[in-house]
């Protein structure tokens, strides 16, 4: 039985004012959801940095770590260039996660 190596997510927040967040997980839903739901204390509860705006996903984990790294040390601007490059209008990019699915049925002329 082959076992699924886990996958480490590198992500960046943004709140309505564009307070940027950049942190790494290995459960991108669950994190996503702390940080919506205010869960977790400190900067982004006190900020309301709760849309996800960017994200890169890693197998190695310290891959995802050196990232991270290299993303906060970037300057703002690069950041901001980055999260347009991969979506452009700064949806929310898990807005839809967890919400039932609607089922369409399609007519068949």
């Amino acid at each position: 039985m082959m076992h699924e190596r886990p996958l480490y997510s590198v992500y960046i927040m943004a709140s309505r004012s564009l307070t940027l967040y950049i942190g790494v997980t290995r459960d991108l839903y669950r994190r996503t959801m702390e940080h919506k739901h205010h869960e977790l204390e400190g900067f982004t509860s006190q900020y309301r940095v709760e849309r996800l705006v960017c994200y890169e996903r890693f197998v190695d984990i310290r891959a995802a770590i050196a990232r991270e790294k290299q993303l906060k040390g970037w300057r703002r601007e690069k950041k901001i260039s980055l999260i347009r490059s991969q979506n452009p209008t700064w949806i929310d990019l898990s807005e839809e996660w967890g919400k039932p699915i609607q089922m369409q049925v399609l007519d068949s002329d």
